[in-house]
Formats: structure tokens, C-alpha cells, sequence
């Protein structure tokens, strides 16, 4: 057996993602830093995990192949099992910040890469929180935090057992709920941003489901004059949280 079966948690892998989770103060079992590696963002790896007392140990960079199959730059670590938020921890990190709520609400996204991206783009815009289901969707895994970049450790994320009763919570706490439709929609450049907001984004290939489409407030759609009917649920996302913060931000120098 190896050791990447002998660990447990999730590993994660690269310079970036690992720095990441040591100013969050992420729980680490241990980091492995491939001989020879470039020192540029290994000294900080090793000076934070020294200051936490987590095990550092220098290995061959077969090792570290053994230990992921992800582009690791010389850099693996085993951390605790990413945790998820509660639905009150979003609104009051919203309140800390004296803003409205901006949440996203990801309805069955399947796509370790496209949750990663999501969030990525999220930290970017100052997302409060994401909103996924417990079945039917990825969850936070070693290979979203690897497609995050490390926004993981940022971006709270909370699992609900059931997103429709979610969402009657957020509109008793007087968070608008807005949704992507092709039909019957109105350009989501026409969107009012400026309100406590939740934002659903449907998963790959199916769109939002009808019952999450029935509880909106406002249904947009992003317009297309090519040939193809649909796009990616990240860039679906993007598109829509750049919007929100064109809003809300005043345009800078």
C-alpha cells in the first residue's frame, strides 16, 4: 500500500492551493516538498508550516507522483477533510461586511473543474457564499481545491439538504432569488444587482430545475447570436457575478 492510500483527509497539490490553506489555518497532516524544487513560494510553504508545527519532509519528486496525479510544482500536502458553512455563517459574513448578500446557488453542478473555477471567479467579485445540494453534485474535493487556486480556503460553501427549502430561508431573511432561463427572460444586463441577491446557476446540460425555477423573482438570460445554445456552467457563472459586481462596485481610475 502506498502512502497516498495510507493518509488520511484530502491531499492537495501545488504551491499555490497549499499556501493558501496555511494562512486560512487549515488543519494539515503533513507537507512534502520535491528535492530541487524552486524556492520561489516554498520558503513561505515552510515558514508558515513551521510556526504550526506541521511535519515538513523533503522526497524524491517520484514520491510526490505517487502521492497525486495532479501537477503538483513540487508541492503535496494532506489536509483535514474541507468543511462546510452554515447557511447563517454566509448572511452574517455579508453583515460583517456591511453589504447585502451576493450568494450563488449551484443546482446539481457535477464538474470538479467548473466548482473550482466558480469558485475562483467568486473570491475574485467578493461572493458571500455557494449554495450546493448534498446528492446529485460534486462537493469540495482535492481536485476542486486544485481548480480554485487556492479560493477554496475564501469562499464559504454550504451543503443543503434541500435547496428548495433553502431558498424559502433566504427569502424569509429578504434575499431575492434570481435565475438563468432561455425563455421568457429578460437580458441579465438588465439585472438589479444592487439587492440582497441569490444567483442559481443550473448544472451542465440540464439547466435549473423547474421547481428552483418556480420560487425565482427574476429570470435572465445571457444573449447569444452564434450557433451554439448554451455555455458552460463557469463561464454561465462568471458572466453573471461580474455583472453583480459591475453593480455594485463604482468604476475605478
Amino acid at each position: 500500500m502506498t502512502e497516498k492510500h495510507e493518509q488520511t483527509g484530502e491531499i492537495i497539490a501545488g504551491k499555490n492551493p497549499v499556501l493558501e490553506s496555511l494562512k486560512a489555518g487549515r488543519e494539515m497532516n503533513k507537507i512534502w516538498i520535491g528535492e530541487g524544487t524552486q524556492k520561489t513560494g516554498v520558503t513561505e510553504i515552510i515558514k508558515l508550516a513551521k510556526e504550526s508545527g506541521i511535519v515538513v519532509q523533503f522526497v524524491p519528486k517520484k514520491k510526490l507522483d505517487q502521492l497525486t496525479d495532479s501537477v503538483h510544482q513540487g508541492v503535496v500536502a494532506s489536509v483535514a477533510a474541507y468543511t462546510y458553512a452554515e447557511l447563517d455563517d454566509i448572511l452574517a459574513l455579508a453583515e460583517s461586511r456591511k453589504e447585502d448578500p451576493f450568494i450563488l446557488i449551484l443546482d446539481e453542478l457535477e464538474d470538479p473543474h467548473n466548482l473550482g473555477s466558480i469558485l475562483r471567479t467568486a473570491d475574485a467579485v467578493g461572493v458571500h457564499g455557494i449554495i450546493i445540494p448534498k446528492r446529485r453534485a460534486v462537493g469540495l474535493t482535492a481536485v476542486v481545491a486544485k481548480a480554485s487556486t487556492g479560493a477554496i480556503e475564501h469562499v464559504p460553501v454550504h451543503r443543503a439538504t434541500n435547496l428548495a427549502q433553502t431558498i424559502d430561508e433566504l427569502k424569509k431573511k429578504g434575499v431575492w432569488i434570481a435565475g438563468t432561463d432561455a425563455k421568457g427572460s429578460t437580458d441579465y444586463r438588465r439585472m438589479d444587482a444592487t439587492l440582497p441577491l441569490a444567483v442559481i446557476i443550473g448544472g451542465e446540460g440540464k439547466g435549473m430545475g423547474r421547481l428552483l425555477r418556480d420560487k425565482c423573482d427574476f429570470l435572465y438570460h445571457l444573449p447569444m447570436i452564434g450557433h451554439v445554445t448554451s455555455l458552460n456552467a463557469s463561464v454561465a457563472a462568471s458572466l453573471l457575478m461580474y455583472e453583480v459586481y459591475r453593480n455594485r462596485q463604482p468604476l475605478g481610475n
